[in-house]
């Protein structure tokens, strides 16, 4: 029984406070370029299939319509990015019906614990009738990664699960329709270390003809480091002279570039906006404020930072 619509394409949006991006990846060009950014792919299923991981390519006139287009004269767009911005997988990862394995690993990416992976996802089906999906978030800490290749139960290296998508294969669209955010907190990795992670599509009774599996997409893909609030301004920021009485003088380490800066008074009411454009340096003109305590919130390039300074 052939029961799905075959829709395959072949062919950053996040906001950082007080922390560090480390990796960030939004499938905004092609599945080789996709490979050539060090990911790579490989389908364990059982039987195996002819699909694969790939950056989605669908071209007009759809076939249906598809991951939100809505009809079959609009590009599918990924959460971020525009048209095809995205990377799917769908059920012809198997033949008949079979157990769908199939894998989407990223390139080494440094990491230890409290570092938060995001990532966006959806189902790909405009339509009424749900085939469950499952997707896995899998991590591998071992020296050497020992990608998968002993068929559907094989984990290789990618011992760690950190997160599920619909565990259960419940159907009534548990997997959403709707681009949906995703995180895991790096547990087990108590200091830097080069780690890979792993979307294992990973769908029982699935395939062609199978009750389960139809088509899922991925986006947004990044890795953060958050900071103590005092640890980021002290990494990226100077302020200076503190106390003062006149001028507030702030420049950048790294490659930070201020966007605006903000004063507040204890009870967090905004007393002072100075909005830049991507600076190193900048001065704010503090003499008209009363003396006392004051929080700068300074937007950047690189996240939002906080300190306090001290009005003669």
């Amino acid at each position: 029984m052939r029961k799905k619509l075959l829709l395959l394409g072949f062919g950053f949006a996040s906001v950082l406070v007080n922390g560090q991006n480390l990796f960030n990846f939004g499938f905004d060009g092609t599945t080789a370029s996709m490979i050539a950014a060090g990911w790579q792919s490989t389908n364990q299923s059982s039987p195996v299939g002819a699909g694969t991981w790939q950056n989605a390519a669908f071209t007009l006139p759809l076939t249906g319509p598809i991951f939100g287009s809505g009809n079959t004269t609009t590009i599918p767009v990924g959460q971020a990015g525009g048209n095809n911005s995205f990377a799917l997988v769908n059920y012809t990862s198997t033949t008949g019906a079979g157990t769908i394995s199939n894998w989407l690993i990223t390139p080494n990416i440094n990491v230890m614990n409290g570092d938060v992976i995001t990532f966006w996802s959806r189902k790909g089906t405009d339509g009424t009738t749900d085939y469950p999906d499952r997707l896995e978030l899998r991590m591998s800490t071992a020296a050497s990664t020992v990608v998968p290749s002993g068929g559907s139960a094989d984990l290789g290296s990618f011992t760690t699960l950190a997160l599920t998508i619909n565990p259960t294969l419940a159907a009534g669209f548990v997997y959403p329709k709707v681009w949906t955010q995703y995180s895991y907190t790096v547990t087990g990795v108590p200091t830097a270390t080069n780690v890979k992670f792993a979307f294992r599509y990973f769908v029982t009774n699935g395939g062609p003809s199978g009750a389960n599996s139809d088509i899922i997409g991925i986006d947004s893909f990044s890795v953060n480091r958050t900071m103590g609030t005092n640890d980021f301004f002290a990494e990226n920021f100077s302020i200076f002279p503190n106390p003062a009485s006149s001028v507030l003088n702030f420049s950048t380490k790294n490659s930070a570039q201020i966007e605006a800066i903000q004063i507040l008074d204890l009870n967090g009411r905004i007393v002072k906006t100075n909005v830049l454009n991507g600076v190193s340096e900048a001065q704010v003109n503090v003499s008209e404020l009363n003396s006392g305590v004051y929080f700068v919130d300074i937007t950047s390039s690189e996240g939002k930072a906080t300190t306090k300074f001290v009005k003669n």
